[in-house]
């Protein structure tokens, strides 16, 4: 929900009035992101959706609109713990490549952290991805608004 609301309203849901949100959003379609499975278990929460469903990342200056181009934003990529640091980015993020298209997108947007050199992204910043995860999921950067913060594109094959 951090994407979806201003400060004050996810700050005012906080814990269970923003999961009850989440759950609600669920139940509607289009659906806001994807559960990825590795074999039968859950690795992976990403939320996803049309740019125009983020209010507050359409009001970002730093993640500001590049074009009118149509893009399916990967807004938040949730690994648990224990699935951390495994690998696993680039499969997730293809999956949700293929979902996206499936769902007729064409472009596909995310907004990773790109620690320096010998850091680690802190899981405040690296809700959002990791940028080596995304090359590595075919995506390429097409700006960068601050040193550590690619915007980075995919373009989607068609599903059929």
């Amino acid at each position: 929900m951090h994407w979806r609301l201003s400060i004050a309203e996810w700050m005012e849901g906080k814990g269970e009035g923003n999961k009850q949100a989440m759950r609600d959003l669920a139940q509607g379609d289009p659906a806001p992101g994807v559960v990825v499975y590795q074999d039968d278990a859950p690795v992976a929460w990403c939320a996803l959706g049309p740019r125009a469903s983020f209010p507050r990342l359409e009001r970002s200056p730093m993640l500001a609109n590049l074009d009118d181009k149509p893009v399916c934003a990967i807004t938040c990529v949730f690994v648990p713990r224990k699935h951390r640091g495994s690998g696993l980015l680039p499969g997730i993020l293809e999956a949700v490549c293929e979902y996206a298209a499936s769902s007729g997108y064409t472009t596909a947007e995310g907004y990773p952290v790109e620690p320096g050199p010998g850091k680690r992204a802190g899981p405040d910043t690296a809700m959002t991805g990791i940028a080596s995860g995304f090359l590595d999921a075919g995506f390429s950067e097409v700006a960068r608004p601050r040193k550590d913060r690619p915007i980075m594109r995919r373009t989607l094959r068609k599903a059929g």
